[in-house]
C-alpha cells in the first residue's frame, strides 16, 4: 500500500479556518477572500493602473521574530535517538511498498517525520499560510490548473534517507517546455518566449509587498492598486504539489531567471511569512532546468521532510583557502572540524556529506538580509562563470542549499546511462531535494533509494570541481 502523506489543518481553505479559535491570528481573515477587478486581462495590463489586485503586506523588519528551529533536526540529533553514524539519517522503517510499518492507517508523519500513534505536529498557522491555501484551492474550483495533483499517488521510498516519490504524468504530457538554450545561464529576457507578463490576472493569488510605512504584523487588502512594478505570486497551473504556486518578484520589469541578493531576500522573507516548515521554495537557473526565463520561485507543501534536510553536513575543506581575517584560511586550518561563518550575525556554511549531488548549505544567524548578501553574491558569481545552479529554501527562510547541476552538461556529452535517459526525469531543485516526480508509472512502482541515488548522482559535480565552484563562490565572502 502507496503511503498516504496526511494533510494537516495548516491546509485548510480560509471558509474551513475556526475563526472563533482563541488566540487565532486569522480571525481577521475570516470569509476574506481576494477581489480581481480584471481577471480575464494579462498581467503586463496592469502597466495601466486600472486594475485592482489582492494585497498581503509583510513588516520589513530584518530577522527572525524568535529563536528558529530546525524543521527536522540534525543529524546528529537523529544520531543520538537511534540513527547509526555514517548509516544516513533515521526515517520511519518502511515495507517494501513504501508503507508505514507499526502504525495505523490513520498515523501520520510529524514533523520529525516519524509516526507517533496518532499524535501530529502542527504548526502554528500564519496569515500568509491560511491566504494562500484559499486563494490557491479558489483557483483549483475555477478548474485552472491543467491536471488533479491531489490524485498523483506519493509514497514513502524505502531506505535511510527517505526520499519521496511521485507519479505525475501531468508533468510529461502538459507541463510547458523549455524555449531556451541549456548551455548558457545567463540569457536576455525575450517578450516574445512565454513570461508571466502573459498569463492572466485570475492566476494571480496576490501581491506580495513590504510594508510601506512601519508595521509590526501582516494586513491583508482584498483589492488595492498595484505599484509600478509589484511582485506577484501565481498559481502553478502545473503543479507538483498541494498549494504549488510561484512567486515573481518585480514582475513588470522583465528580470531574467537570474538571483541577486535583493530578489533572493524577497524569497527568504516569503518562507518566513508563511512560517510553516512543510512549505519551501526552490530556484532553477537556465541550465539547470529552469524552463522559463522570467525570474521566479517555486514553491509547494511536502507534509514530509526530503532527503536532503536530513542529511549530514561537514565542513567546507580548508584547502580551499576561503575568507580572511579571524575565521579565514588559518584558522580553518586548526579547527578542521568548525563550521564557517560570516560577519557578526553568524552565517553558518558548510557542506552536504553522504548525499548524491554535491551542495552548500547556509545557515542564517540574526539576519535574513546578510544570508541574502551571501547566497546571492554567490549565485550572481556562477552566473557570471555559466555554471548552472539550483537553490532549495527551508525552515521558514532560515536554511538555504545551493547547489551546482551538472546533469544537462552531462546528457549534451553522452555521459547520462540509457536507463536514466528513459525515465525522462530531468532532475532539478525538487528532485535533487529528495522530492522524486516520476513521469511514467512503471518507473514509480518500481522506484527505489539505489535508483533515486543513481539517477541524482549525474546531477553532481566531482569533487574537484565542487572545490573550483565553492571557491568561485564564496572567496573572498566569509
Amino acid at each position: 500500500m502507496p503511503l498516504t502523506l496526511t494533510r494537516t489543518p495548516t491546509i485548510y481553505s480560509l471558509n474551513q479556518l475556526d475563526a472563533d479559535e482563541p488566540g487565532c491570528p486569522l480571525a481577521a481573515l475570516a470569509g476574506a477572500k481576494g477581489v480581481l477587478s480584471t481577471p480575464e486581462k494579462a498581467v503586463r495590463e496592469l502597466a495601466g493602473g486600472a486594475s485592482l489586485l489582492p494585497l498581503y503586506t509583510f513588516p520589513s523588519a530584518d530577522g527572525f521574530a524568535s529563536k528558529k528551529v530546525r524543521s527536522f533536526g540534525s543529524f546528529q540529533d537523529l544520531a543520538g535517538a537511534g540513527a547509526s553514524p555514517g548509516a544516513g539519517p533515521a526515517v520511519p522503517d518502511v515495507d517494501e511498498e513504501g508503507a508505514l510499518l507499526g502504525t495505523s492507517d490513520d498515523d501520520a508523519l510529524s514533523l520529525d517525520g516519524s509516526s507517533d500513534s496518532g499524535t501530529q505536529v502542527v504548526p502554528q498557522r500564519s496569515v500568509l499560510d491560511a491566504l494562500l491555501l484559499g486563494e490557491w484551492e479558489d483557483r483549483a474550483e475555477a478548474g485552472l490548473f491543467r491536471y488533479d495533483v491531489t490524485a498523483c499517488p506519493t509514497k514513502l521510498v524505502p531506505g535511510s534517507y527517505g526520499f519521496i516519490a511521485q507519479c505525475n504524468e501531468g508533468r510529461l504530457s502538459k507541463k510547458r517546455p523549455t524555449e531556451f538554450r541549456i548551455d548558457q545561464v545567463a540569457q536576455s529576457f525575450d517578450d516574445g518566449k512565454f513570461n508571466f507578463k502573459k498569463a492572466l490576472q485570475k492566476e494571480v493569488l496576490f501581491m506580495f509587498e513590504p510594508a510601506a510605512r512601519r508595521i509590526t504584523k501582516p494586513a491583508f487588502q482584498p483589492a488595492a492598486a498595484p505599484r509600478t512594478s509589484p511582485s506577484l505570486v501565481y498559481i502553478n497551473v502545473s503543479p507538483i504539489e498541494y498549494g504549488h504556486v510561484l512567486l515573481v518578484p518585480r514582475v513588470l520589469d522583465d528580470l531574467q531567471q537570474l538571483v541577486t541578493p535583493d530578489t533572493l531576500l524577497l524569497a527568504l522573507q516569503f518562507a518566513r511569512e508563511a512560517d510553516n516548515p512543510y512549505f519551501r521554495l526552490a530556484f532553477n537557473s537556465l541550465g539547470a532546468y529552469g524552463t522559463i526565463n522570467h525570474l521566479h520561485f517555486q514553491a509547494y507543501y511536502l507534509a514530509a521532510p526530503y532527503a536532503m534536510e536530513r542529511a549530514p553536513t561537514a565542513p567546507l575543506d580548508p584547502s580551499w583557502g576561503l575568507g580572511t581575517g579571524a575565521d579565514g584560511p588559518a584558522a580553518a586550518s586548526a579547527n578542521p572540524g568548525k563550521a564557517r561563518r560570516r560577519g557578526s550575525t553568524g552565517v553558518r556554511v558548510e557542506q552536504l556529506a553522504e548525499y548524491p549531488v554535491r551542495t552548500l548549505v547556509f545557515e542564517a544567524g540574526d539576519s535574513l538580509q546578510e544570508l541574502a548578501e551571501l547566497v546571492g553574491t554567490a549565485c550572481q558569481r556562477l552566473t557570471a562563470a555559466n555554471v548552472p545552479h539550483n537553490l532549495f529554501i527551508a525552515d521558514c527562510g532560515a536554511r538555504v542549499f545551493l547547489f551546482p547541476n551538472c546533469f544537462a552538461e552531462k546528457k549534451a556529452r553522452g555521459l547520462i546511462p540509457e536507463d536514466v535517459l528513459e525515465t525522462q526525469v530531468d532532475p532539478a531543485a525538487w528532485e535533487i531535494a529528495g522530492h522524486i516526480v516520476l513521469k511514467r508509472q512503471e518507473d514509480y512502482d518500481s522506484v527505489t533509494q539505489a535508483s533515486a541515488w543513481h539517477l541524482l548522482e549525474y546531477a553532481s559535480c566531482s569533487e574537484q570541481r565542487f572545490g573550483e565552484v565553492t571557491r568561485l563562490a564564496l572567496e573572498g565572502l566569509l
